[in-house]
């Protein structure tokens, strides 16, 4: 995602004894995503006899079928995929053993994945029906609210006390107050 950055990963490719040069990167998009540019930049610079090298099958996508695909393409075109970190060393599907385990784990790491999701969902169910917080973007402030926090501050109310009653930090108060100032 944005907030993620591939530093560990390119490291890893690199002392797995990938060039700098050959290193394709898809800043910013989910590994859920079949087309992202890179990957497919660096599936057509792949010659016959090369092999794919990623760091974990969560690089490569989430659907076992889509990855089998790619195995698959790849193996079509006498191309190799090595993943690093799977199972505790790295498989390359050039080998039979490789591509069996490829199998399994591309599997095992869906079932993990919709393990992941149903986990979330449960906690979201049971967070709504008790009434809990479910995160996300805070409500609107409207101009009357402002006002309203405004006056308990100029009768000497805190703003940090203030801020938080009505659910903000205190500069974004501030920030608030200022902006009907103006």
């Amino acid at each position: 995602t944005k907030a993620q950055d591939a530093d560990r990963q390119i490291q890893d490719l690199l002392a797995a004894g990938v060039r700098r040069d050959d290193l394709y990167v898809d800043h910013g998009l989910s590994g859920a995503l079949a087309k992202r540019p890179e990957l497919d930049r660096a599936l057509n610079a792949l010659h016959p006899g090369d092999t794919l090298v990623i760091t974990t099958l969560d690089r490569l996508g989430r659907s076992t079928q889509k990855m089998l695909e790619l195995a698959e393409e790849l193996r079509e075109c006498d191309n190799g995929l090595r993943v690093l970190n799977l199972g505790g060393g790295d498989v390359d599907t050039k080998t039979p053993m490789g591509a069996m385990v490829f199998t399994v784990m591309a599997a095992l790491a869906q079932m993990e994945l919709e393990i992941k999701r149903e986990r979330i969902n449960d906690s979201v169910t049971k967070r709504r029906t008790s009434g809990g917080d479910l995160g996300g973007r805070r409500p609107t402030f409207t101009e009357s609210q402002i006002r309203a926090a405004a006056k308990l501050l100029q009768v000497g109310e805190p703003a940090t006390q203030v801020a938080r009653d009505i659910g903000m930090s205190r500069a974004t108060l501030y920030r608030r107050i200022a902006s009907l100032n103006n």
